[in-house]
Protein backbone atom coordinates (compact mmCIF):
# COMPACT_ATOMS: atom_id res chain seq x y z
CA UNK A 1 0.00 0.00 0.00
CA UNK A 2 1.12 3.51 -0.80
CA UNK A 3 1.96 5.67 2.18
CA UNK A 4 0.50 9.13 2.65
CA UNK A 5 3.90 10.62 1.74
CA UNK A 6 4.07 8.61 -1.51
CA UNK A 7 0.56 9.74 -2.36
CA UNK A 8 1.36 13.42 -1.69
CA UNK A 9 4.54 13.14 -3.78
CA UNK A 10 2.56 11.63 -6.66
CA UNK A 11 -0.02 14.43 -6.44
CA UNK A 12 2.73 17.04 -6.59
CA UNK A 13 4.48 15.35 -9.51
CA UNK A 14 1.34 15.50 -11.66
CA UNK A 15 1.65 19.28 -11.97
CA UNK A 16 5.18 18.83 -13.28
CA UNK A 17 4.26 16.53 -16.16
CA UNK A 18 5.67 17.79 -19.44
CA UNK A 19 3.33 15.73 -21.64
CA UNK A 20 -0.45 15.92 -21.43
CA UNK A 21 -1.65 12.44 -20.38
CA UNK A 22 -5.02 12.94 -22.08
CA UNK A 23 -8.52 13.48 -20.76
CA UNK A 24 -9.21 9.84 -19.88
CA UNK A 25 -6.11 9.60 -17.70
CA UNK A 26 -6.78 12.98 -16.10
CA UNK A 27 -10.34 11.94 -15.27
CA UNK A 28 -9.08 8.66 -13.81
CA UNK A 29 -6.55 10.52 -11.66
CA UNK A 30 -9.27 12.93 -10.55
CA UNK A 31 -11.54 10.05 -9.57
CA UNK A 32 -8.80 8.24 -7.67
CA UNK A 33 -7.75 11.42 -5.88
CA UNK A 34 -11.30 12.20 -4.79
CA UNK A 35 -11.89 8.60 -3.69
CA UNK A 36 -8.63 8.60 -1.71
CA UNK A 37 -9.30 11.92 -0.02
CA UNK A 38 -13.09 12.09 0.35
CA UNK A 39 -14.48 8.58 -0.19
CA UNK A 40 -17.52 7.75 -2.30
CA UNK A 41 -19.11 10.41 -4.49
CA UNK A 42 -22.09 12.23 -3.00
CA UNK A 43 -24.68 14.60 -4.34
CA UNK A 44 -26.54 14.62 -7.59
CA UNK A 45 -25.06 14.25 -11.04
CA UNK A 46 -24.67 17.58 -12.87
CA UNK A 47 -26.98 18.19 -15.80
CA UNK A 48 -26.17 18.18 -19.49
CA UNK A 49 -25.41 21.91 -19.39
CA UNK A 50 -22.33 21.16 -17.29
CA UNK A 51 -20.39 18.59 -19.34
CA UNK A 52 -17.14 18.99 -17.39
CA UNK A 53 -18.82 18.55 -14.03
CA UNK A 54 -20.76 15.60 -15.41
CA UNK A 55 -17.59 13.89 -16.68
CA UNK A 56 -15.88 14.40 -13.32
CA UNK A 57 -18.89 13.07 -11.43
CA UNK A 58 -19.11 10.01 -13.70
CA UNK A 59 -15.39 9.32 -13.31
CA UNK A 60 -15.62 9.54 -9.53
CA UNK A 61 -18.77 7.40 -9.50
CA UNK A 62 -16.87 4.71 -11.43
CA UNK A 63 -14.72 4.01 -8.36
CA UNK A 64 -17.50 3.95 -5.75
CA UNK A 65 -16.77 1.28 -3.18
CA UNK A 66 -12.99 1.33 -3.71
CA UNK A 67 -11.15 1.70 -0.42
CA UNK A 68 -9.15 4.85 0.20
CA UNK A 69 -5.96 2.76 0.44
CA UNK A 70 -6.61 1.08 -2.90
CA UNK A 71 -7.39 4.43 -4.52
CA UNK A 72 -4.14 5.91 -3.15
CA UNK A 73 -2.15 2.93 -4.43
CA UNK A 74 -3.70 3.04 -7.91
CA UNK A 75 -3.12 6.80 -8.06
CA UNK A 76 0.56 6.36 -7.19
CA UNK A 77 0.92 3.50 -9.70
CA UNK A 78 -0.76 5.52 -12.48
CA UNK A 79 1.43 8.55 -11.88
CA UNK A 80 4.54 6.35 -11.79
CA UNK A 81 3.60 5.08 -15.25
CA UNK A 82 3.29 8.65 -16.52
CA UNK A 83 6.61 9.80 -15.13
CA UNK A 84 8.64 6.77 -16.16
Amino acid sequence: MATEDEFRAAVESVSGLTKDPGNDTKLRLYALYKQATEGDVAGSRPGFTNPVGRAKYDAWASVVGMSEDDARQEYVDTVAGLTA
